[in-house]
């Protein structure tokens, strides 16, 4: 179903796009942008605010509303959206004086708070609006069009509020949010798919190298969000607010109920993964819709993995981030091997590993669900009771890549790996040359190619004192996934002799005939098995064509 509404119930209103763009030109000019922010609260204060610790803000804002003007105007808007601190109107009146209290207002960005005095009104916020932005690079804008400056709104969250979030909140820009905006390959496509589009903050990256983007959500608040948001920021992201439907749909269903016949280059999704138990006579007024998708245990993501290729268009991929589920005494890889079709491309990295506690811990504080105890004490010993009657240990997170071979082609990749350290971010490029390294692999003659050593490779060597050969030969990459590799003795031999003047093959015929020959030596299990090796260095990153 199409979403056009621009008026809708408890969210800012976007019919109004020339008081929109009267809004943008006033936060542009006090300032209020991710560099002013910072500049305004300093390092400290800055870092503090992005782990939702307000007081250090508070301190700060609260200084600089007594000092200069500019800072003090600044001050205000900061301290209205990100600190959730009542303003007076006069304060706003001044800090944006095109559009004014009465703008806000109408757009439904504030609501009125107690009075402080005669005459002297207060607005408080009705959600928040924080700059965004991201420079141009090949991480976030393959189009290469240069930095970005947006102002997000979404619900006020709990660190902003009192009380449980209400059950259709609509999410702001998180940290799950920007893992997937770090993990996505960025690549030129006709047509994407946002699944689950929350606030918008994926559709907006996925503009600058989109020609036409399709996002969806099962909330009409969250839709709503969405459509001011893009009309809010129609120049940067070079939409006609006129014409919105030219490059933008958004669609209200369920999953992939909204786009059943349509396919897409691209799907991209943070979708309502967390795992949440179900109870006798629950209905969609119960959920946290975006975070809970109402089905049970890891069912939604499962759904997904298997769904998602009949929206792929041939070549297309797709990107999300999930939470499975991880049974005692099975390996973590068993569940997401089981959803993954044969005839697709699949890779999972999973990145985190919670026990049923913690887990029940995270997502009862995400909603503040703490704050009364019994109902805690409840929903914990829900959260438990339901992992043990599936026998669950363990509950994964990671990053999900599906791709629909090209029409006729086979698929070429099937890993899932278990990566828990810090990886470079962001990590969207090295997982695009990494897919391209294994279609190489896949359409060329290994043993023919000549390689090289990646520029971020290093090697160390340890032994024991006195020993004349060392005990231990590591390879590391210093970019992208950083992994590290234990080398065998011929295998490092290979990687030192690996400058591009020789073929693969020449290689291993030189080590064969410096290592082998002796009694039982297998020839052609060496060369084989070395070739595997070589292939494994390759689809890593650590030996590159020449």
């Amino acid at each position: 179903m199409h979403f056009t509404a621009g008026n809708t119930s408890d969210a800012p209103r976007s019919d109004l796009p020339e008081l929109l763009s009267v809004l943008a030109k006033d936060l542009r000019g006090v300032g209020y942008t991710v560099d002013g922010v910072a500049g305004l609260l300093g390092d400290s204060a800055n870092s503090a605010l992005s782990r939702d610790q307000l007081i250090p803000a508070l301190i700060v804002t609260e200084a600089a509303a007594k000092g200069d003007p500019a800072a003090a105007a600044l001050a205000a808007v900061v301290r209205l959206w990100l600190l959730a601190v009542p303003q007076q109107t006069e304060l706003l009146d001044a800090a944006l004086p095109g559009i004014r209290t009465e703008g806000l207002l109408t757009l439904g960005l504030v609501e009125p708070a107690a009075s402080t005095g005669p005459g002297s009104g207060t607005v408080r916020a009705k959600a928040d609006l924080r700059p965004y932005g991201w420079n141009g690079d090949a991480a976030t804008d393959a189009d290469g069009s240069g930095g970005v400056e947006l102002w997000v709104a979404s619900d006020l969250a709990a660190h902003q509020q009192p009380g449980v979030l209400r059950h259709d909140h609509v999410l702001g820009i998180g940290q799950a949010s920007t893992t997937l905006v770090r993990t996505t390959i960025r690549r030129h496509v006709g047509k994407a798919l946002d699944l689950g589009t929350g606030c918008g903050i994926q559709s907006f990256h996925l503009l600058h190298h989109a020609e036409h983007v399709t996002a969806t959500d099962i909330s009409s608040r969250a839709l709503a969000f969405t459509r001011f948001n893009l009309l809010l920021n129609a120049d940067a992201l070079d939409l006609d607010p006129a014409r919105l439907e030219n490059r933008v749909s958004l669609r209200l269903g369920s999953l992939l109920e909204p786009v059943a016949g349509e396919t897409f280059d691209l799907v991209v999704s943070n979708p309502p993964f967390v795992i949440t138990p179900r109870s006798v006579g629950e209905c969609a007024a119960d959920q946290f819709t975006y975070r809970d998708g109402g089905l049970p245990g890891d069912d939604i993501v499962a759904s997904l993995v298997r769904d998602l290729p009949s929206v792929l268009a041939p070549a297309g991929t797709a990107q999300l981030l999930g939470n499975w589920e991880v049974a005692a005494g099975t390996p973590w890889q068993e569940r997401p091997q089981s959803w993954a079709g044969p005839d697709v491309d699949a890779w999972f990295i999973q990145r985190e590993l919670a026990g049923p506690e913690q887990y029940a811990e995270t997502w009862l504080q995400d909603a503040s669900e703490a704050r009364d105890r019994q109902h805690y004490q409840d929903a914990y010993a829900a959260y438990l009771d339901d992992f043990a009657s599936r026998n669950v240990e363990g509950i994964g997170f990671g990053m999900i890549y599906l791709r629909r071979p090209a029409d006729g082609a086979r698929p070429v990749i099937s890993r899932f790996e278990e990566i828990t350290y810090p990886i470079e971010q962001p990590i969207g490029p090295h997982l695009g040359a990494a897919v391209e390294r294994a279609d190489w692999l896949a359409a060329n003659d290994l043993a023919a190619a000549h390689l090289l050593v990646a520029e971020d490779v290093t090697e160390e060597r340890h032994q024991r004192p006195g020993a004349e050969h060392p005990g231990v030969i590591l390879l590391r990459q210093g970019a992208g996934l950083r992994r590290t590799n234990l080398l065998s003795t011929e295998l490092a031999g290979f990687v030192s002799a690996c400058d591009g003047d020789l073929s693969v093959g020449q290689i291993i015929g030189a080590l064969e005939a410096l290592l082998g020959g002796g009694e039982g030596f297998d020839g052609a299990g060496f060369r084989g098995g070395l070739l595997a090796e070589v292939g494994n260095l390759v689809r890593d990153g650590f030996l590159l064509p020449a």
